[in-house]
């Protein structure tokens, strides 16, 4: 996609980086303060995924348009172990860590429109965007 920024994520650090990169296309889409942080809040969440439970993977940001409307994708990818359950893992309070399962439900409702797809032993890609209003 032209115009993308890719985030490798690995560690803890690498969440911020993603949480700030993922500002600026919302910033320069017009997308509000506020909105912005939504958008940098989903991201933390997907990329803390990542980093507990598949070691590694990556953020991608990119601007998009749909029918005249104008917004930010966020696409968090990993090739670790899986989801086997993802109906499950997008319920509220969830969690096989010991987070609060707040992760995918929470970025979902951030978020206008969210996508995860997952495949155990091969990866989850969990797809967000969020439209200027």
């Amino acid at each position: 996609m032209p115009g993308e920024t890719r985030v490798p994520i690995e560690h803890e650090g690498d969440i911020v980086i993603a949480r700030q990169k993922g500002r600026e296309p919302a910033a320069a889409r017009g997308l509000s303060r506020t909105e912005q942080t939504l958008i940098a809040t989903a991201i933390s969440e997907v990329a803390r995924n990542i980093v507990v439970y598949a070691r590694r993977g990556e953020v991608v940001l990119a601007a998009v348009e749909d029918r005249g409307r104008r917004g930010v994708m966020v696409v968090a990818r990993d090739e670790g172990p899986g989801i086997s359950d993802p109906d499950l893992a997008m319920r509220d309070g969830y969690s096989t860590g010991k987070s609060m399962g707040m992760g995918l439900p929470g970025a979902k409702r951030l978020m206008d429109e969210f996508d995860l797809s997952s495949t155990v032993g091969k990866g989850t890609t969990v797809t967000m965007k969020k439209w200027v209003r």
